[in-house]
């Protein structure tokens, strides 16, 4: 028995073709499950019982519990017990273009970022699609908030969870579905070269943005394991083809690092790595943790750093910081609760 919120509405097509009945079925229960937000099967009134009872069979609407939500100034972070009693979060944001919701793709996380709560904890699975469309739902129903943007950068290293998280962003992507547009919607990796060729072929106007953190080899191998396998001079490579394919502009995260990566020097070496793509900088201030030695730049460092940028012709932002206080680094709350689980 398979999650209803694992199928797309060609899926679920698909699934009732197969079973001779009629493929607007599908959308059928789209609008009751996304629209109507129904708890149980039975509360659908217009498709009969004997087509009712097959779904019932074949499917289960069982959703993830939330056991932990911790508020700050305009954010909430919101903390999941899965049917395996693994633990993943998201957390809210509130925009004054709308609410984001930062979700987790994956248990866990295998690429190790040296300044990340993430992958302190190894990755023990990949989230099943119904497990990341659950926490939008799940969210929305707790704020009494309509999420409008959201982004994949919590637990976990999106395409390494590829499929699921294809099909995650083709059913909140659905107008059937939760209609969040592609453009609301940003996926970030920290580098696979392989999937990002993939998903720029996937015709679709969702966001990329990579991890980067580092402006050359020998600062992001110290810090970024997954450099060793692609090169900074990979991912130049593959996000030029990205934008000539895709003619969509990139986002280049750098997470300040006190005396690891905040430089002069360095912004100089970012400028010109960056000179004359289509992308711009997201200066993030780092979120400090009790388990990781990193800690958050002086903030007249980032402040010249962002000079730096501005000043060489790169676009660039500083992030509004979110939850300092209430454990919102990614993995923060989690490993907490898994550690005390141990």
């Amino acid at each position: 028995m398979s999650n209803i919120y694992n199928y797309t509405l060609e899926m679920l097509e698909e699934y009732f073709i197969k079973c001779n009945d009629k493929k607007f079925r599908a959308t059928q229960i789209f609008d009751w499950l996304y629209k109507k937000r129904i708890k149980n099967f039975d509360e659908i009134t217009n498709i009969k019982k004997e087509t009712l009872d097959i779904i019932k069979k074949d499917f289960n609407i069982d959703k993830i519990n939330i056991v932990d939500i911790k508020k700050g100034k305009d954010v909430s972070k919101y903390l999941f017990k899965l049917e395996d009693g693994r633990f993943v979060e998201a957390v809210l944001m509130n925009h004054d273009y709308g609410n984001s919701l930062c979700i987790s793709t994956q248990v866990g996380c295998n690429m190790g970022c040296k300044f990340c709560e993430s992958g302190r904890l190894k990755k023990v699975r990949n989230l099943e699609t119904y497990e990341m469309v659950e926490q939008i739902l799940i969210v929305e129903q707790f704020s009494k908030k309509r999420i409008s943007h959201v982004v994949l950068m919590g637990i976990g290293e999106p395409f390494d969870n590829y499929d699921n998280v294809m099909n995650f962003i083709r059913i909140i992507n659905e107008n059937k579905g939760l209609g969040i547009g592609a453009r609301h919607i940003t996926v970030s990796t920290c580098g696979l070269v392989d999937k990002i060729e993939k998903f720029m072929k996937e015709n679709t106007q969702v966001n990329l943005a990579i991890s980067l953190h580092a402006p050359d080899d020998e600062i992001r191998n110290k810090i970024m394991p997954i450099n060793k396998k692609y090169k900074i001079c990979d991912i130049i490579d593959i996000v030029k083809k990205y934008i000539e394919v895709t003619n969509r502009r990139v986002t280049f995260e750098y997470i300040m690092l006190d005396n690891i990566n905040d430089s002069e020097e360095c912004a100089i070496k970012l400028s010109r790595l960056l000179k004359g793509l289509n992308a711009y900088v997201n200066i993030i201030p780092y979120n400090e943790t009790n388990n990781i030695q990193y800690k958050r730049s002086k903030n007249d460092k980032i402040i010249k750093f962002y000079d730096i940028l501005r000043k060489n012709n790169i676009n660039v932002t500083i992030r509004r910081e979110f939850g300092s206080l209430i454990d919102a680094a990614c993995g923060q709350l989690r490993s907490k609760y898994e550690e005390d689980d141990l």
